[in-house]
């Protein structure tokens, strides 16, 4: 693990909110369990709180781990070259699964596995984080300079991870829970190859 990825994970575990980057967009992340630390990141970005803050992690036992359900359609997804990458999935719990307390309310997550070397080595260090794009709620992009997001939160996160310019588009979001699954929000990677990857 680097210097800045180490610093990174402990500040996280103290429940700090970082600004890092990830394959696509800038994101805010925190630790599930720290309360102040997701809700400092609903303050920075004056998102609603009944609108569910996405998930990542450093591989699919982490998700496996959360009581998810990952059926045959996004097992396909899960194992082609998409994954770790720019796909985000909409996954469900497994009946009678354990999950943990900070998903209770849940029925379901949207969840990723990005493909950022540094990010990975936080994730494996913290477990699974709350991460949402930089943006102020409601605007419909995330600026790709970290100076140009710092100018739009509603405050200042805790920490920044930065690693170069976001990228413009977002990943793309998938619905497995629907059969077939369902794209939600068109992003990096295109939704043809999505469904050839599901028609195999």
């Amino acid at each position: 693990m680097t210097d800045k990825a180490n610093y990174a994970a402990r500040a996280l575990k103290c429940g700090g909110v970082a600004l890092v980057a990830t394959d696509t967009v800038y994101g805010l992340a925190a630790l599930p369990t720290s309360e102040a630390a997701v809700a400092k990141i609903y303050a920075l970005k004056a998102r609603p709180r009944d609108m569910f803050l996405p998930v990542m992690a450093a591989g699919v036992d982490d998700l496996e781990a959360l009581g998810l359900d990952i059926n045959a359609n996004a097992r396909k997804l899960f194992d082609s070259h998409l994954v770790p990458g720019a796909l985000t999935f909409v996954l469900g719990f497994m009946d009678g699964a354990a999950k943990p307390y900070w998903t209770k309310t849940r029925e379901e997550i949207a969840v990723r596995i990005p493909d950022h070397a540094l990010l990975l080595s936080i994730l494996k260090e913290t477990g699974p984080l709350l991460v949402t794009s930089a943006n102020r709620h409601g605007r419909p992009d995330t600026p790709a300079r970290v100076k140009d997001i710092l100018k739009e939160l509603h405050g200042t996160p805790d920490l920044t991870v930065e690693d170069g310019e976001g990228r413009e588009a977002p990943s793309t979001i998938v619905n497995c829970r629907s059969n077939p699954p369902v794209i939600e929000r068109h992003g990096v990677i295109p939704p043809e190859i999505i469904y050839h990857i599901l028609a195999q």
